[in-house]
């Protein structure tokens, strides 16, 4: 839970939240917009402004409970020319834009680890580190296949038609209960952490590699 941290370390993994979630909404948005629909920009969210993505409730559950969400990016997928293929482009680039800020940051953080700490750098190192951290538990935790995530949507495509609009109306009926379940029962932590550290791994050895 974001309150248990330092004060310090507070204030650096929220900007980081509200940067992923700002960026993550708005990938859904260009990536519609892209594809055809209008809906996202008629409602205001092509934009970087927080306010317009940052769901109040969720993220103030989010401080206290660890689970949260961000106000979802409304999409009708009539504008689209193939609607089901076209709504799993629109639903993986959030997570996509969450494993590219991840990337970033960790490409910043690496030359600032080998130079000397403290300071203005200090404090840039360490909002980097949750930056990459929670970019890739958000990136991660959306691809999951389960309504409402956006890993069903990429999912979905896999499926035939029929099965498809079922499992999203099943989705929409239990998935959040699911969801909570995943989440209080430690399940969702033991799915997400393995991957977590995989990513990292992954991140550090091809920012040495690049650095070396």
């Amino acid at each position: 839970m974001l309150l248990r941290l330092p004060f310090p370390d507070i204030i650096f993994a929220l900007s980081a939240l509200i940067v992923a979630f700002t960026v993550h909404e708005l990938s859904h948005g260009l990536m519609a917009y892209a594809l055809g629909d209008n809906t996202a920009k008629y409602d205001g969210r092509l934009t970087l402004n927080p306010v317009r993505h940052i769901d109040p409730i969720g993220f103030l559950i989010l401080l206290f409970a660890g689970f949260g969400w961000a106000k979802p990016v409304m999409v009708d997928t009539r504008n689209f020319r193939y609607p089901k293929q076209d709504m799993a482009l629109t639903a993986v680039a959030g997570p996509l834009s969450n494993f590219l800020l991840a990337f970033i940051s960790v490409m910043l953080l690496v030359p600032l680890m080998m130079g000397p700490g403290g300071g203005i750098s200090g404090g840039l190192a360490t909002f980097l580190s949750y930056m990459m951290q929670l970019n890739l538990v958000l990136g991660i935790f959306n691809l999951i296949p389960l309504p409402p995530l956006d890993g069903s949507k990429l999912f979905g495509v896999l499926l035939p038609d029929s099965v498809y609009f079922s499992f999203i109306g099943f989705g929409s009926r239990y998935g959040m209960i699911i969801l909570l379940i995943l989440v209080f029962t430690g399940m969702l932590g033991n799915i997400i952490s393995p991957l977590l550290s995989f990513g990292m791994n992954l991140l550090f050895g091809i920012a040495r590699f690049v650095y070396m």
